[in-house]
């Protein structure tokens, strides 16, 4: 059976970015590596309510730059910004180094892939049917603009005894295609039969790579003009006896010339 690879994996440093921006020695790879995945598990568990996409980490000159893409960029600053600072200070201690706490709000959340898989756990949590979440936020997608969709869950899906693995798609979603923009995103529904996975794709159309142009069409004044072009545009009207064809081949010879019997090394004698 063939198998799918990460599709953000597949297109990185073509069409998508890391997520984690900076770079180290082989003797502190390690322990900042784990420090991005603890300062994101952190940020996942105290920003629950407020939406959070994606968290970009960038490290530069003994700094700390953490941009955060949330839906509800006001429940993450709070009331005149108290919220927003004593996560800085948290994030400070964590990491050691002072940092810079960046907010960017996603406009649409229906189309991000993360707010998808999230929101459709939340709703399987709820024991909410999963063909009713997974086609609903499919539909919400491709009504703001989504190419294309597919939503994938996976275990005891209604708590049924025997795990399986259900998928809907809509539209297309190109996963061979590098230039193709593809959200992909995961989450997991923890409920009391167990837990459910969700995986989603999103495509968002093609981009352009760095070395690709876009196509400009050929202006029609550039274009070549067509041979013996009269100035009026108009043909004029042929006249009799005119025209090559076969159908004038005795015009131009004479249609009352006779033939000769013999061809061209005949006795001189007409056909009678």
């Amino acid at each position: 059976m063939g198998q799918k690879i990460h599709p953000t994996g597949f297109r990185l440093a073509v069409s998508r970015n890391w997520a984690s921006r900076w770079y180290a020695n082989n003797t502190n790879f390690a322990s900042m590596l784990q420090e991005d995945i603890g300062v994101r598990e952190y940020l996942k568990k105290k920003l629950k309510n407020a939406s959070v996409g994606r968290v970009v980490i960038e490290r530069p000159a003994k700094n700390a730059r953490i941009t955060i893409y949330s839906s509800r960029p006001g429940v993450v600053i709070g009331k005149k910004g108290e919220d927003i600072e004593l996560l800085k200070t948290e994030l400070q201690r964590r990491m050691g180094v002072p940092v810079h706490v960046n907010i960017e709000e996603i406009r649409k959340p229906e189309t991000d892939a993360q707010l998808i898989a999230d929101s459709i756990t939340q709703q399987l949590e709820r024991r909410i049917m999963f063909r009713r979440a997974m086609k609903r936020a499919m539909q919400n997608a491709m009504r703001l603009g989504a190419q294309g969709i597919k939503i994938m869950s996976a275990g005891r899906l209604n708590g049924i005894e025997i795990a399986r693995t259900e998928w809907y798609r809509e539209g297309r979603v190109p996963l061979h295609t590098l230039r193709a923009d593809i959200d992909y995103a995961t989450s997991e529904a923890k409920t009391t039969y167990g837990i459910i996975g969700v995986k989603v794709w999103v495509y968002k159309g093609d981009t352009l790579g760095r070395n690709d142009a876009p196509v400009v069409e050929e202006v029609a004044e550039d274009k070549r003009p067509r041979r013996n072009a009269r100035p009026g545009g108009d043909r004029r009207p042929r006249r009799d006896g005119e025209g090559g064809g076969p159908a004038n081949a005795g015009a131009r010879r004479g249609a009352g010339a006779p033939r000769r019997a013999g061809g061209a090394g005949g006795d001189g004698k007409t056909g009678e």
